[in-house]
């Protein structure tokens, strides 16, 4: 059967059968029926011969879906949507950023340079309790340290306390009154929305860890430096556990856009990045990159290998991110755990 898209319960159903299902992209389609016709003629009864024809006569240029267990289609859900909540948390939370820069410069001071910036909890409380600067300058130290207490900070409340009691009441410009107290009125509904997406964030996040350390490729994949459960769980959830489904390391790489594409003509010759690609699973891969530079010492100097070549900083990541994609290969299909030594030989 084949078919213009991989999701669906339509395709759900149809897998769960004893039927091959093949994923044809649109644009292959779009482009197919240019062989019989050039009126650029379009309708879902012509889509449908269209598509017969092309695996009666290309079905060996398509790969049928893979077969991925239910546990890892179930992963797939999980992180997907954990990885939205996440960009969800970060849009409202840069939302409140652009409202608070306008007319409360002295809260962006307070906690957007501090890890987590706006979606910390301390800073969510805080200005919870006084959204505008008036509010803020009538603060006291007590207060501040059980708005503190309750967002759950325990070490250093009495000098961060300090630190907020005297930005809050150094002098600063300020809007009129009543477009400051409108302002007011604004934030708070903003913070109601961030308090919501944190929360969706830390039950999705606790969800996908669980359900990744049970399946049987987590330990392989937690075994490589700088993916953690949740960049784990990402990367299992866009390559699936269906071994057989990339014939080399080659076409996984070209899948997750990490390995170059060539374009050649005549004289002209021209290699860059992949543009048709995974998009969750590069994106994922260039996280994996970076923190990978922290806890590999191979891995750093491979990269610093890549920067010394004249690699820009996102091209050498991306480098880095292919080669551990083929070492990711060779794992899963000899199920052998990474080895930093092996992988990058010995470090000098």
């Amino acid at each position: 059967i084949a078919i213009e898209t991989s999701r669906g319960l339509l395709v759900a159903a149809l897998h769960n059968g004893h039927r091959q299902v093949f994923a044809i992209n649109p644009l292959a389609l779009a482009r197919h029926p240019d062989r019989h016709t050039v009126s650029r003629t379009k309708s879902d009864r012509a889509d449908a011969p269209a598509l017969a024809h092309i695996l009666r006569t290309d079905i060996h240029r398509h790969r049928p879906l893979p077969n991925d267990s239910d546990q890892a289609k179930a992963i797939t859900v999980q992180a997907r949507a954990q990885q939205d909540a996440v960009w969800n948390r970060q849009q409202i939370a840069n939302q409140a950023r652009s409202l608070l820069r306008e007319y409360y410069p002295a809260a962006l001071e307070a906690f957007h340079s501090r890890k987590g910036g706006l979606t910390r909890p301390d800073a969510r409380q805080v200005l919870t309790m006084a959204p505008t600067p008036a509010q803020a300058a009538r603060l006291t130290l007590a207060q501040l340290r059980r708005a503190l207490t309750r967002a759950g900070r325990s070490p250093n409340i009495d000098t961060d306390a300090h630190q907020l009691h005297a930005l809050f009441r150094t002098g600063r410009p300020r809007q009129p009154t009543p477009v400051e107290h409108a302002m007011g009125r604004q934030l708070p509904a903003l913070l109601t929305q961030l308090d919501a997406a944190c929360q969706a964030t830390d039950d999705l996040t606790t969800a996908a860890d669980e359900q990744l350390r049970t399946h049987p490729d987590a330990q392989i994949l937690l075994s490589f430096p700088g993916l953690g459960p949740q960049l784990a769980a990402r990367i299992l959830a866009e390559t699936g556990d269906d071994h057989t489904r990339f014939s080399d390391a080659r076409g996984l790489k070209a899948y997750a856009g990490s390995a170059p594409i060539t374009r050649s003509s005549g004289k002209k010759r021209y290699v860059g990045r992949r543009y048709i690609k995974n998009d969750r699973l590069c994106h994922a891969g260039h996280l994996w990159a970076f923190a990978s530079l922290s806890a590999s010492p191979g891995a750093k100097a491979h990269y610093q290998r890549r920067r010394d070549h004249g690699d820009w900083h996102a091209a050498a990541q991306r480098h880095l991110f292919n080669r551990f994609l083929g070492q990711l290969y060779h794992c899963l299909q000899t199920r052998q755990p990474h080895n930093e030594e092996q992988a990058f030989g010995p470090t000098p």
